[in-house]
């Protein structure tokens, strides 16, 4: 009896072969890709951990009480009399703290 091919036990056995490899590659992958969801869930709530232990960004300092910016303009002023301060220094100066 000549035979062309592996016969049917061959060929069950090769198909056996083929579902086993692809079964144990597929695994592999979802084991990979468990990993990689995990890791990156895991990296999530660590930045999330991060960001609830961060204190908020703190606001912007209180304006001046009006006593300390009418104390800063005065000795402006008295600066500009003793002649240390010129014109454009004491209106510069004086926009400054005005400003602030």
């Amino acid at each position: 009896m000549n035979r062309r091919g592996p016969g049917l036990l061959g060929t069950v056995a090769r198909t056996a072969v083929v579902a086993g490899t692809a079964s144990a590659v597929s695994g592999r992958v979802q084991q990979r890709q468990q990993q990689r969801w995990g890791a990156q869930e895991e990296a999530a709530a660590q930045q999330q951990a991060v960001q609830q232990q961060t204190p908020p960004a703190q606001a912007a300092p209180p304006a001046p009480p009006a006593d300390d910016i009418i104390d800063r303009l005065e000795r402006l002023a008295e600066l500009k009399k003793q002649g240390i301060l010129t014109d454009a220094e004491f209106e510069a100066q004086k926009a400054k703290v005005l400003a602030d």
